[in-house]
């Protein structure tokens, strides 16, 4: 892309004006926001992603408009599968549910700023070593093989990473929490647990931005495209996490789609590296084809929890029923 100068400041100004008024908001009222809040917030951000990538096709034409629609679902979906980590961490941490949106929001300023940083990294890297393309595809499809391979078993709790054990280790920590504050002083500057939360939910959205940037590289490789998509993915994330907090359990078949979506990038990957060396049975796969194995794939898994969780309910009242009528005979 032959991106103008302002472009860039433009856009990171942008995220950063949203970001400041949402924090605004969430700091003057804190409290658990209602499904219908949510609703409209989440109703936001998406729309301001479809307006940005209607703008870009505008713009740009359908190719980098179909990767950025293409990224942005793709990093959204796998967002999903982070909400079950951030609720054990909120678990684990037992912060208060009036606190729950700042921590939220905090810890995504925290992951993209981060994230940008490994987009950076990334996008400089595979300009100068064409051959990570390779190792991008390949991982991808092996984190879709343990995806499969582990779907069944449970979540046994969560585990502090490198980063949050050296805040600990350095830093001073209270036992309980003061309120919405990161820092009190009794003797002595401490941090309190509404830090280290925050901390943890940070560096632990960069352990799955080891997948999913990855995978965006892998539908375009244009780093202005990746962040915006990672972006947009991060920004909803918080209102997300509230609205669809119930329906998680019911999204028994979310790995598996996951899991399609991750093999198929890390094959198309594969492929067009394989093209570009002038392979020539490697085909180059279009982003409206790409487009639709993600939408397709991620709407027929969803369907089909729905559907699994809908019989299974009705089997277990059933099951309850016998059993009140054998207790009551």
């Amino acid at each position: 892309m032959n991106l103008a100068a302002w472009v860039w400041p433009a856009t990171i100004g942008g995220f950063a004006l949203v970001l400041a008024l949402d924090f605004y908001l969430v700091a003057r009222n804190p409290r658990q926001p209602s499904f219908k809040e949510c609703v409209g917030w989440v109703s936001f951000y998406v729309g301001l992603a479809v307006v940005f990538g209607v703008v870009l096709l505008a713009a740009s034409g359908p190719g980098h408009g179909g990767e950025f629609f293409a990224g942005w679902i793709t990093e959204y979906s796998l967002s999903v599968d982070n909400l079950f980590v951030f609720l054990l961490i909120m678990s684990r941490f037992r912060v208060p549910r009036e606190y729950r949106q700042k921590v939220l929001l905090i810890g995504i300023v925290l992951a993209l700023l981060m994230r940008g940083a490994f987009i950076a990294a990334g996008a400089e890297a595979v300009t100068r070593f064409d051959w990570l393309f390779y190792v991008f595809g390949a991982f991808l499809v092996y984190t879709a093989w343990k995806l499969i391979g582990h779907e069944e078993e449970e979540e046994a709790g969560f585990s502090e990473n490198l980063a949050l054990r050296a805040v600990r280790w350095v830093l001073p920590t209270t036992d309980t929490y003061h309120g919405a504050r990161l820092t009190v002083h009794h003797g002595r500057r401490m941090v309190t647990p509404m830090l280290i939360v925050m901390v943890a939910i940070g560096t632990t959205d960069l352990l799955f931005a080891l997948d999913s940037i990855p995978a965006v590289f892998g539908l375009t490789k244009e780093p202005y495209l990746v962040f915006c998509a990672n972006a947009f993915a991060l920004m909803g994330l918080r209102q997300l996490f509230f609205l669809i907090g119930g329906l998680l359990d019911r999204l028994v078949y979310l790995s598996k789609g996951l899991s399609v979506v991750l093999a198929f990038i890390g094959v198309k990957l594969v492929m067009e590296a394989l093209h570009h060396d002038g392979v020539s049975w490697a085909p180059e796969i279009p982003i409206v084809v790409s487009l639709g194995v993600i939408v397709g794939t991620l709407a027929v898994t969803t369907v089909l929890s729905l559907l699994k969780s809908a019989r299974d309910a009705k089997a277990a009242d059933r099951a309850e029923g016998r059993e009140s009528a054998r207790i009551e005979g």
